[in-house]
């Protein structure tokens, strides 16, 4: 090769050609570890780190939240939102994660949402996306409201499908639902029995009332009466119709949140019985007691052992060994939020279509009942 000519490529750092460090001769200096006094934090640093200085304030944040001291701790995070430059992702996640358990804490639930879904819009990876589902739980949880739980519920088995312990708490959170709507149709079947007697008592109610004409012949009078008789009877036995209609769609859903809970509370049970080769000492024990604390819950529902290994068949298709291991040493996705999106279910409906149709399905000739929706009674 001609002198000066170089391939692309081929060029070589000067650190390939330098000497080795000289090893010094004599024993190696003692390290000294650096050592913090309890709650060192909350004493005054001087330091001119603006990261330092933010980092502080977050442990200041942390222990407050930890005494339940929400108020100050949430001073604390927000005071540090403010000062965050938009480089600090992984502090800003934290901090927001931290206002929003504060906010959930005081009462101030509908702030606290706001925070969680800004955090699932702007997560990049499956752990982010994770965290926030969590905390969205929490939140839905504080506020007691049963539907949005159970979709985040469903949101987070939909990432981790064979994670046991979100399939048991859907399934009590599907056991919560039924009395819920049985109390809430009873509510408002009342309001609506309550409203008609009050209507049909009132002296003026009505377009035509004929009570209001001053002065009423006998003849009209005999014949307004039967009239009203023929009617309150007609509007009893509609009202008795609809009453025994809503009470059958009750039934129905009532009976259909428990085959979901009883599908749940399977799938916990095969997926532990699965891991619980792999467990010992105080994991196997919880293990051990979930399960049996599931037989006993699923004995209540009395249903039949047929039906039972259907939904046993069904809800283990895609238990394989090999997915579990998968699923447990998988790796985190570092997507975009529009592919994130795409791996969670988009509603409650998609969801149980997925997991629960094919137990719907075997049931409906028999019975047909399970074709309703909760939203009817929600």
């Amino acid at each position: 090769m001609e002198t000066g000519c170089w391939l692309v490529g081929c060029e070589f750092e000067d650190s390939v050609f330098e000497d080795g460090r000289q090893r010094r001769a004599g024993p190696p200096a003692s390290y000294c570890a650096k050592r913090c006094e309890p709650q060192w934090f909350y004493e005054e640093t001087g330091s001119s780190d603006n990261v330092e200085a933010l980092t502080i304030k977050k442990f200041r944040g942390d222990l407050a939240y930890r005494r339940q001291e929400y108020q100050k701790a949430l001073q604390e995070y927000s005071s540090i939102s403010e000062e965050l430059s938009l480089t600090s992702f992984a502090m800003k996640r934290d901090v927001q994660e931290g206002q929003a358990r504060c906010l959930t804490h005081l009462g101030r639930h509908a702030e606290a949402l706001e925070i969680a879904t800004n955090l699932e819009t702007k997560a990049t990876n499956t752990d982010h996306l994770t965290t926030v589902l969590y905390l969205q739980l929490a939140i839905c949880s504080s506020l007691q409201n049963l539907e949005k739980t159970i979709f985040c519920l469903q949101k987070l088995i939909s990432l981790h499908p064979f994670n046991p312990w979100n399939w048991g708490k859907l399934a009590e959170a599907y056991l919560n639902l039924g009395p819920a709507l049985l109390v809430s149709s009873q509510k408002r079947n009342s309001f609506t029995s309550s409203d008609k007697a009050i209507k049909s008592s009132s002296p003026h109610s009505g377009k035509d009332c004929l009570l209001c004409i001053p002065e009423i012949s006998p003849e009209s009078s005999k014949f307004s009466m039967d009239a009203s008789s023929s009617d309150s009877q007609q509007n009893e036995k509609a009202l008795k119709n609809t009453q025994n209609s809503v009470s059958e769609k009750r039934e129905a859903v009532l009976i259909e949140t428990q085959i979901k809970a009883c599908a749940a509370f399977v799938r916990t049970r095969l997926l532990l019985q699965l891991t619980q080769s792999q467990q010992t000492s105080f994991a196997l024990e919880r293990n051990l007691k979930t399960q049996q604390e599931i037989e006993d819950k699923m004995k209540a529902f009395r249903f039949k052992e047929e039906t039972l290994l259907l939904i046993s068949e069904v809800m283990g298709e895609d238990i394989v060994p090999e997915k579990i291991k998968d699923e447990v040493h998988t790796e985190v996705k570092c997507v975009g939020s529009a592919a994130l999106t795409a791996l969670v279910t988009a509603s409650s409906k998609e969801f149980e279509d997925k997991w629960f149709k094919k137990i719907k399905d075997h049931f409906c000739p028999v019975e047909n009942q399970f074709h309703t929706e909760i939203q009817i009674l929600a």
